[in-house]
């Protein structure tokens, strides 16, 4: 047998079990539904159906803004400033539609000039980001992380200037609605997730740019060779991250019913960790919406059931950072696995 032939033999050769069920896009799932199945014997009200909806319904805001963060990430890059677009979006939203001298109180349109402050804010940042980064040739890391510090300054600052409370409060009842409200006993806010990754699925799924975004992550020259527009490609993944970040927001602020500079402050290790967990590559030019929505959902059992013990709250980032730092592992074997098939 030649070394031609034995290489061939090799790569025909099935994968062991365990590197077939690491490569699998149902590897975060089967952990959930095993680690759910622990924990029952645990704190079984974990299994209690009020439980389940507390689960659902902390999901919902988490996987908007790990939706946007796939689109980053699967061009290869990161966007650390979604935090602060969730804080800022929350303040000035909240400022547009609060009874309390809000900008648009008495219009009847409080709600609806809210929601767009919020897309605003997201679309804004978001648009600066890209554009750093894209046409200053600046790393995404460096100019998100600069974006994050600067706007959560400035998050509080504007808070000072509208109220003398640490929060802006007072909102139209309609608009918590959107972040607690319940039809069939579903959290509302399922309908607006649903719309956001159906909308994300079918981008990445069915459509040119979909394909660009992949190409891009997996090799930019190559993809530049080809005719892609490499540079509108990131500059719009950034646009994303930005909007889904507002949307969000809108989702949090709802769920508190108050408008604050510190919303989203501990959410950006769960943010990254969840779409890294679910399978979306940090390489770039690997994931699915699906395996974001398996991230968030393993980190908010998790969550769930770190709170349901009573431990404290040192003791749940260390164990969800020693997770994502796992699922960090695990996403540099599957890529080295991949690499050498």
């Amino acid at each position: 047998m030649t070394s031609a032939d034995a290489t061939i033999a090799s790569k025909a050769r099935p994968l062991p079990a365990w590197k077939r069920l690491l490569l699998s896009e149902y590897l975060v799932l089967i952990l959930t539904v095993v680690y759910f199945a622990v924990m029952m014997f645990v704190v079984p009200e974990i299994a209690t159906a009020d439980t389940l909806l507390d689960v659902l319904s902390a999901m919902m805001p988490l996987l908007v803004v790990a939706i946007g963060q796939t689109f980053v990430l699967i061009v290869a890059g990161i966007d650390l400033s979604a935090p602060s677009i969730i804080a800022m979006a929350s303040v000035v939203g909240a400022s547009v539609m609060t009874g309390d001298a809000g900008y648009a109180n008495g219009s009847g349109l409080e709600v609806i000039a809210g929601i767009l402050a919020f897309l605003a804010v997201g679309s804004v940042i978001g648009l600066f980001n890209g554009t750093c980064v894209t046409r200053f040739n600046m790393p995404p890391f460096i100019v998100t992380l600069t974006t994050m510090m600067f706007f959560s300054g400035a998050a509080i600052w504007y808070t000072t200037v509208h109220t003398d409370a640490s929060s802006i409060g007072n909102l139209p009842r309609s608009f918590i609605e959107i972040g607690q409200g319940r039809v069939a006993g579903l959290p509302l806010s399922l309908a607006v997730v649903l719309v956001v990754a159906g909308a994300a699925h079918f981008i990445l799924s069915r459509t040119v740019y979909g394909r660009w975004l992949y190409a891009v992550g997996l090799n930019p020259k190559a993809a530049a060779v080809s005719g892609v527009p490499v540079r509108k490609v990131i500059f719009w993944a950034f646009v994303i991250s930005g909007v889904c970040a507002a949307i969000s927001s809108v989702l949090y602020t709802g769920r508190l019913e108050t408008g604050t500079p510190v919303l989203g402050q501990r959410i950006l290790l769960d943010v990254i960790g969840a779409a890294v967990i679910g399978g979306v590559s940090l390489f770039g030019g690997k994931g699915k919406i699906l395996w974001t929505i398996f991230g968030v959902l393993f980190l908010t059992v998790i969550d769930k059931s770190l709170q349901l013990m009573g431990l404290p709250i040192a003791s749940v980032f260390a164990i969800k950072g020693s997770i994502i730092l796992a699922a960090a592992i695990i996403d540099a074997q599957r890529h080295r696995l991949l690499v050498s098939r």
